[in-house]
């Protein structure tokens, strides 16, 4: 255990496995902070059913409340004006605090903060990635423009490829 919270501070990421699930206050907003102009939806099942029905793209984005990482990468994602945009025109939406049961949505380990995108026929793709490969879906307050690159390239292959 040791060794991974050792790698987690070394490589910039919050663990999250393992832990017990908080249920989030039903006054606490669904943006958590990620963008009030965005309409979130309400869970990873929600997003799968309304994705489907519209064939727009789901991105996920994994995070933990307290972890410095997550919270630096939260106000770099809300403050970005073309990254709110996109996510709020082109993409359902979901930030999730809690880890989910679906296996598909840690391909490479359960780490925070973590960004994935789902294609309306329910794949997660595996081919969107930030640029460490040792933590293929995270990205750096710095990177929001491969984020953004990122979600145009998830919009345009999931309508080009339907």
């Amino acid at each position: 255990m040791l060794r991974w919270v050792l790698f987690a501070l070394f490589f910039g990421i919050c663990a999250s496995a393992g832990e017990q699930k908080r249920k989030t206050p039903a006054s606490e907003s669904l943006s958590r902070g990620w963008g009030n102009g965005v309409t979130w939806i309400k869970s990873y099942e929600d997003g799968l059913a309304k994705m489907a029905k519209s064939k727009k793209p789901l991105m996920v984005i994994h995070h933990k409340k307290g972890c410095p990482h997550s919270e630096a990468l939260r106000k770099a994602f809300s403050s970005d004006k073309s990254i709110q945009k996109m996510a709020k025109q082109d993409f359902f939406m979901i930030n999730l605090v809690e880890e989910t049961t679906d296996t598909n949505l840690a391909p490479d380990g359960y780490y925070v903060p973590r960004i994935l995108f789902v294609d309306p026929s329910k794949a997660v793709r595996n081919d969107i990635t930030g640029k460490y490969s040792e933590r293929l879906f995270t990205y750096d307050p710095k990177d929001m423009g491969l984020l953004a690159k990122n979600m145009k390239k998830a919009k345009l292959l999931m309508h080009s490829e339907l």
